[in-house]
């Protein structure tokens, strides 16, 4: 297919997106849909609770009610999920579903995306995004499941830690 797998968003009965996320994915399984229904994801998010018992651990949904598809919308992959039982449509205006942006999935983090950096730590760096655009560092620390990299720059004679997104760095040549 010419088309690729987009992200959208289903409206669900509030506490049935389990239940929705498992159907759909019963009648992927069923219908042989692998092609048009990629991915379905509930965004949880692990918090720590405290009570007069002690702590515990559990996953909250971040957006209650709501049910990430990523699939090709044709009509048969509409049809399949907006008849399943708990749906009550999709994200978007009247009938038609509006996928999300690269954006919105990003700042979501549904889809964990590997950056490759070019350089490491003590090798020397060009900042090319943000207020210190420009300036010349070295890398002193580089933490990639946070997508963060401490720079030491100097400013004004004094070594100063920086920190920046992986991507607002490149390596001088």
């Amino acid at each position: 297919m010419a088309e690729s797998a987009k992200w959208y968003v289903v409206h669900t009965y509030s506490g049935y997106e389990n239940t929705v996320a498992a159907t759909i994915e019963k009648h992927v399984e069923n219908r042989k849909l692998h092609d048009l229904i990629k991915d379905v994801q509930i965004p949880v998010e692990t918090v720590t609770e405290v009570t007069d018992s002690g702590s515990k651990t559990i996953e909250r949904k971040v957006f209650p009610g709501y049910v990430l598809i990523k699939m090709i919308l044709t009509d048969e992959s509409w049809h399949v999920v907006r008849n399943v039982r708990g749906v009550t449509g999709f994200v978007g205006s009247g009938n038609k579903a509006i996928p999300l942006t690269d954006e919105e999935i990003a700042a979501l983090g549904v889809e964990k995306r590997e950056i490759v950096v070019g350089y490491q730590v003590g090798d020397n760096v060009r900042i090319i995004d943000g207020a210190m655009e420009s300036f010349l560092g070295v890398v002193d620390e580089i933490e990639k499941d946070k997508n963060k990299v401490r720079v030491i720059v100097s400013m004004f004679g004094r070594e100063m830690p920086v920190e920046l997104e992986l991507d607002q760095v490149e390596p001088v040549s």
